[in-house]
């Protein structure tokens, strides 16, 4: 930030000194006409007077300047690429939930529900936004114990100002890079139990569930050593338990909760607008750069393997995807490729910053082709209607890409961390992905439990019949 001066301040600065040199010759005038002897005497004294005089003026306006060009470099703290970068980077998180996350699960759901999940999806990210902003930075990135930071230490952004520096960055710049994280994650949750959920128990379980849930995640993982991951040497580059095994699990208690829609095992629930979905998956590849690249925290060598690593590991995840699908079932489909995309997306996630570009092809490789059981097999085998597959993708996406990252992150393998200890760092991989599990799955069915007390969790059956988008909104996507 640079220093204000006012206009002209170098010009007034020496009018003012000219002033006290005419005042310093006026006094040291002849005070007599009769001191016709001392005249010449005078003269040269005056003459030495302003000489010295027009000396210190010099020197006050060079000293001046001198620090007035240190005061400004000194407070240009703040790299303009790193900021730069950083905001585009916010931007790009922005756009993987509204309009991204928004059409892809508005898709996936039948013609009479796809408002509601459009108002869900952005309603939800908004709110937790505002969280965000009140308590939830403070929770999540000031000193604590290993679980919780302090409510109160920045609540309502207390102490911070715009040029607050924050690791390099404005700290309201990391602010609200971390508050699009926030949303996003617990706005994922939203398709594991879309079509039948009240409007206003989403927004009490996602006020509770960001508190409780997403919170202590962060800063057990990203608060730095005092958190209970963190002391535990886990790499998460951009949020693999954080994020994505975090929202999935609650996606999977989430509908247990809420349990099946009418007519699940029994009809056809398909997707209404497949094309939706594509775009929504697309829109999540690019702004996933931000979300990945971006947890660089800085326009850098790191940034630049995490936007690689991006884009060769989501790609490994459409082939993956689409192969597994051509085995099994004889034809890729449009709806599988867009599903793997996002599943070497998350894959990726915890990696991005750590591992190689050869590394990340075989995560994003894994991810593609494991989620394809995990939505179909498993999702089957667990009995569980996940609407948009939440958990199917996120979380055990997300638990591919974690435990690998221990793997490929070694020097050896391609990685970046010299003289790793493969076998010690999938343990602590795995270690945080089990804690990751109980600890959200404790909280979600405690949250749950409380919504269900308060507001209540289902429509009506002939409501969810009627369609969400007309009971909780008065409004239809489209005219019959």
């Amino acid at each position: 930030m640079k220093t204000c001066h006012p206009p002209g301040w170098k010009t007034r600065l020496q009018a003012a000194v000219f002033a006290v040199m005419c005042a310093v010759a006026v006094l040291a005038a002849p005070q007599s006409a009769f001191a016709q002897d001392a005249e010449a005497p005078v003269a040269e004294a005056v003459e030495e007077t302003v000489e010295a005089t027009e000396a210190v003026v010099e020197e006050a306006v060079a000293a001046v300047e001198e620090a007035v060009d240190g005061t400004e470099a000194e407070a240009v703290a703040f790299d303009s690429g790193d900021v730069a970068w950083m905001l585009t980077s916010t931007f790009l998180v922005l756009l993987m939930v509204v309009p991204g996350l928004a059409l892809f699960y508005g898709g996936m759901v039948r013609a009479k529900n796809v408002l509601s999940v459009l108002m869900q999806v952005l309603v939800v990210f908004s709110v937790v936004i505002l969280l965000w902003v009140s308590y939830g930075y403070s929770v999540a990135f000031t000193e604590g114990n290993a679980f919780f930071g302090s409510f109160t230490e920045k609540a309502f952004l207390k102490g911070i100002v715009a040029d607050t520096d924050a690791g390099g960055l404005p700290e309201f710049l990391f602010i609200v890079f971390q508050s699009t994280f926030a949303g996003i994650t617990t706005a994922l949750v939203v398709g594991a139990f879309a079509e039948r959920i009240k409007f206003t128990a989403v927004l009490l379980f996602a006020v509770l569930w960001a508190t409780f849930s997403y919170l202590p995640m962060v800063h057990m993982v990203w608060s730095g050593e005092d958190g209970f991951l963190a002391h535990k040497g886990v790499i998460d580059f951009a949020g693999g338990t954080v994020v994505h095994i975090n929202a999935g699990i609650a996606g999977l208690v989430a509908a247990y909760f809420v349990g099946k829609r009418l007519g699940y095992g029994r009809e056809a629930l398909k997707p209404h607008n497949v094309p939706f979905t594509f775009i929504g998956a697309a829109l999540l590849w690019v702004g996933w750069f931000g979300f990945n690249a971006g947890s660089a925290l800085a326009a850098d060598a790191s940034a630049s393997l995490a936007m690689i690593n991006t884009m060769v590991a989501t790609s490994a995840g459409v082939v993956a995807w689409s192969l597994v699908e051509a085995i099994g079932k004889g034809r890729p489909s449009a709806l599988g490729a867009a599903s793997g995309a996002i599943a070497g997306l998350v894959g990726i996630t915890p990696a991005a910053g750590t591992v190689g570009p050869m590394g990340a092809i075989v995560i994003g490789l894994a991810a593609g082709a494991i989620c394809v059981w995990a939505v179909n097999g498993l999702k089957r085998l667990l009995r569980v209607d996940d609407t948009a597959d939440v958990f199917g993708v996120h979380a055990v996406g997300g638990i591919v890409g974690a435990v690998l990252t221990g793997v490929f992150s070694a020097e050896t393998l391609g990685g970046t961390e010299a003289d790793l200890d493969i076998a010690a760092q999938v343990w602590a991989q795995t270690l945080s992905v089990l804690v990751t599990i109980g600890w959200v799955a404790v909280v979600t069915a405690l949250v749950m439990v409380v919504v269900k007390l308060v507001v209540g969790l289902r429509v009506s059956e002939e409501d969810e019949r009627i369609g969400l988008d007309i009971v909780s909104h008065g409004e239809s996507a489209y005219e019959n």
